[in-house]
């Protein structure tokens, strides 16, 4: 899912310029789509204006084996396909600064500019952890190291590919669609560096197209594309002895959604000094802010997704 700025007419309470806002919502988005890691696997819903903040997905129930064969102009009975729907809540997210600068509001302003980019990197990492924390709930858990619980691992048991390729088998076995014949993983720096470890690990650099490519990519390994990323879940002091535990979260396509109001991006409100009435009386205070007007992620088919628990090198 990407956040392509094509609407210069977007409605807005911030007081900057038309032109000043179309060009700083470009500067948030160039910032904001770098960082959407756990997003992009997503399964896109969009949700039509002015239809509440509840979204209504509906999940595909997969169909049984059919090995009947079919008669000469006979097409044999229709099957009936099973759904189920999974309710979303959309939910407003946002963060704002206050100010004393006097900011311009028709030319760029480079204060604003900055302020822009600050808010887009933490926007973004932010929506990502509204989707990560959904994917954390997948039921289907490893342990690395052989152990059988969160609280029984050590530092010393790392993501090794025996994991990986559990996850793999798991997800098969759960008949999971893959992305163009590869399962995604979403992994933190301290897992990558244990992974790379593995003779097997083929780099980004080594593929032989080098096109769609995904953000975060870093390498593949036995049939797992790896995308990195900073803000990759971990449970601290949750394992033996203390010791931080890194999720590493295995997908197949259409394991989750992620939806939006339609025509919702992130965008940069700014309010001038002397907007805020007696709560600025004497018009010092601006601020500059992020907004986003409705966003949800759901788990739709949790078989079509495996949490692996390790730890990890220092």
């Amino acid at each position: 899912m990407a956040y392509t700025n094509t609407d210069t007419n977007m409605t807005t309470s911030s007081a900057l310029s038309a032109g000043m806002q179309t060009y700083y919502n470009r500067e948030l988005l160039q910032t904001f789509e770098p960082n959407l890691v756990h997003l992009q696997f997503g399964d896109e819903h969009r949700m039509p204006p002015h239809s509440g903040l509840v979204m209504n997905m509906r999940k595909l129930i997969p169909l049984e084996t059919n090995t009947k064969a079919l008669s000469e102009g006979d097409p044999g009975e229709s099957v009936m396909l099973a759904e189920t729907e999974v309710t979303v809540q959309l939910q407003q997210y946002g963060e704002y600064a206050r100010c004393t600068d006097k900011l311009d509001l028709t030319h760029l302003d480079m204060d604003i500019m900055r302020r822009t980019k600050l808010f887009g990197d933490a926007g973004a990492r932010s929506i990502d952890a509204v989707v990560r924390e959904e994917l954390a709930k997948c039921a289907n858990v490893i342990y690395a190291g052989g152990k059988a619980s969160r609280a029984e691992l050590t530092a010393a048991d790392k993501l090794t590919s025996r994991e990986l390729r559990k996850a793999v088998k798991t997800l098969k076995k759960n008949h999971a669609q893959t992305f163009g014949g590869y399962f995604v993983a979403i992994i933190g720096p301290d897992t990558m560096y244990d992974l790379q470890e593995d003779e097997a690990f083929v780099k980004v650099s080594q593929y032989q197209d080098k096109e769609n490519i995904y953000t975060g990519e870093v390498g593949r390994l036995f049939g797992v594309r790896l995308v990195e990323t900073t803000e990759a879940k971990i449970f601290e002091g949750a394992g033996a002895s203390g010791a931080d535990v890194a999720s590493v979260i295995v997908l197949g396509q259409y394991a989750y959604g992620v939806t939006s109001l339609k025509g919702a991006k992130p965008r940069v409100i700014v309010k001038p000094a002397g907007s805020a009435g007696t709560a600025d009386p004497l018009d010092q205070i601006s601020t500059v802010g992020w907004k986003m007007d409705g966003f949800g992620a759901k788990l739709l088919q949790p078989e079509y997704a495996v949490r692996i628990e390790c730890g990890f090198s220092a």
